[in-house]
């Protein structure tokens, strides 16, 4: 806080923009540890100041999401406020887009620069970035489906008050969890006698029964051809007759195939085939968003596995991890798997099935779910 010049000696100080970001102490908070030596290390400051920004968008991730839980996370949820969460989903998208952008600036040291300092960071790592973990554990992945690093938990390099925070978030509900309930709650899908389940089975059973018969009777196919390509046609429909399964779905989520429910994935693929219908645009929207934000964390998964191999060859990270443990998270770590699987499902736009118009007039106007 500051007077203005001329100001009278009793009048209130007025907010100066330095002290308001605390740049005092955020400007003095890069500490190399090359620097504490007989010969400081050049490149060290810049590892210090990306890594330090990751950790404020990190925070204003959680910000987001924390506010995106409390309102998913309701027993009804407004159709009104599916606006600010679709908003506040697509500024963690935008934020995570530069996750990849500050890596580029992160390689503009060379791997020799970064073996000049290395060696002083040991046992610290950036696998010990608490806020990610906990963004990790918020958005919905479990312990159950994390790699481990040596045969360790994740959260076996934390502090012993960091152990409690991650663990304590494993607990609490997250996004995958309040999305899944919301989409389960959908009530569209059996209206007056309308059965969207039955209708879109006979839909499917007559346009792969087309498929075979256009399979066979193409004159442009030799026998092996076709006899190749009716075998994969017939794979394909097995695929899809888990739709009209629950039974057989619910297993696939035992063996952990899978992880959205039946009645929930149903609703994802009822509000991706008529996304178009008034109320359920938003909806759309909001599942878009939730796969992209999967596709960048992988995206930025797989760009710090490169990083890490340009920078490290094969040897191990400061805590175990590497080239070979990020490869494999950017492939397993997905937490909405399932919403990427929706366009198994899906019949060409022309046999998809016309909804009745007392289902058509219930999606004109908004409902609560």
């Amino acid at each position: 806080m500051v007077k203005e010049p001329g100001q009278p000696a009793n009048a209130p100080e007025v907010l100066y923009y330095w002290d308001y970001l605390h740049l005092d102490y955020l400007l003095n908070a890069q500490k190399p540890r090359s620097a504490e030596g007989e010969s400081p290390k050049h490149e060290e400051f810049l590892f210090i100041v990306v890594h330090q920004t990751f950790e404020l968008w990190f925070r204003q991730i959680i910000f987001e999401l924390d506010s995106v839980l409390a309102i998913m996370g309701q027993s009804t949820v407004h159709e009104r406020e599916l606006r600010t969460v679709l908003a506040r989903l697509q500024r963690i998208i935008e934020i995570q887009r530069l996750f990849v952008v500050q890596l580029d600036v992160l390689e503009t040291m060379t791997p020799l620069d970064f073996f000049d300092f290395r060696s002083a960071l040991v046992p610290a790592s950036g696998f010990q970035s608490v806020q990610f973990r906990l963004i990790e554990n918020k958005f919905g992945l479990r312990s159950s489906d994390r790699m481990r690093v040596e045969g360790h938990c994740y959260n076996a390099t934390l502090r012993p008050d960091h152990v409690s925070l991650v663990t304590q978030s494993e607990k609490e509900p997250s996004l995958f969890d309040h999305v899944e309930c919301w989409l389960a709650r959908m009530p569209f899908l059996q209206i007056n006698g309308f059965d969207f389940l039955e209708v879109y089975r006979g839909a499917a059973q007559d346009a792969h029964a087309a498929e075979r018969v256009a399979l066979r009777t193409n004159p442009n196919l030799d026998d092996r051809s076709r006899d190749k390509q009716l075998r994969a046609l017939e794979g394909a429909i097995r695929k899809f007759d888990i739709l009209f399964e629950p039974q057989q779905w619910q297993e696939s989520i035992d063996e952990g195939a899978r992880r959205l429910s039946y009645d929930a994935f149903v609703s994802a693929l009822f509000i991706t085939l008529y996304r178009d219908e008034p109320i359920l645009q938003r909806p759309f929207e909001i599942l878009t968003a939730l796969i992209a934000i999967d596709e960048s964390l992988t995206n930025w998964r797989q760009r710090h596995a490169l990083l890490a191999h340009r920078m490290l060859g094969r040897h191990t990270g400061t805590a175990g991890s590497g080239y070979g443990y990020l490869e494999e998270t950017a492939r397993r770590h997905k937490v909405f798997g399932d919403l990427f699987d929706i366009p198994t499902f899906f019949l060409p736009r022309a046999t998809r099935p016309t909804l009745p118009d007392e289902v058509l007039s219930k999606l004109d106007f908004r409902l609560e779910h």
